[in-house]
């Protein structure tokens, strides 16, 4: 089962998907934000694409666990999403990720200019990878 992972910005959605286990998280692809219509589209069109199943999108907190000003704006961005697809959608705790996105940038002695273009779906795949892995964890105690 192939599931899509996005990180939500204001400018640029990354997004990643899954193999077809369900195991496996790659970064896909950056999509540059102009209206919630065409995002949509643009995703659906991937979804479609790569045949996916379920989608996880990064649910934004502060520190302390409250949820962010945007995170409504995302929830409302997943259900539009499911009624245009009929997929369904989760949300993923992504606190930090954008912050390990980075480092792992930076470790691999990555140039200002190049992380700015692949951090977003670097994000993405570390949601999903996340995600995957408590799915997996779950699986494996057989619930």
């Amino acid at each position: 089962m192939r599931v899509l992972g996005l990180d939500m910005g204001s400018k640029r959605i990354g997004v990643a998907v899954s193999d077809e286990l369900g195991v496996i998280a790659q970064a896909l692809t950056t999509i540059t934000r102009t209206d919630t219509e065409q995002d949509i589209k643009s995703i659906a069109d991937l979804m479609c694409q790569y045949d996916v199943q379920e989608v996880v999108i990064g649910y934004p907190r502060h520190l302390d666990g409250r949820p962010s000003d945007e995170a409504a704006g995302y929830v409302s961005f997943g259900e539009m999403l499911t009624e245009e697809t009929g997929i369904p959608v989760a949300f993923w705790d992504e606190r930090l990720t954008t912050v390990a996105a980075e480092r792992v940038l930076l470790e691999g002695d990555m140039r200002r200019r190049k992380r700015r273009k692949v951090i977003d779906k670097v994000a993405a795949t570390l949601i999903l990878e996340s995600y995957l892995a408590s799915r997996q964890g779950t699986r494996e105690k057989g619930e």
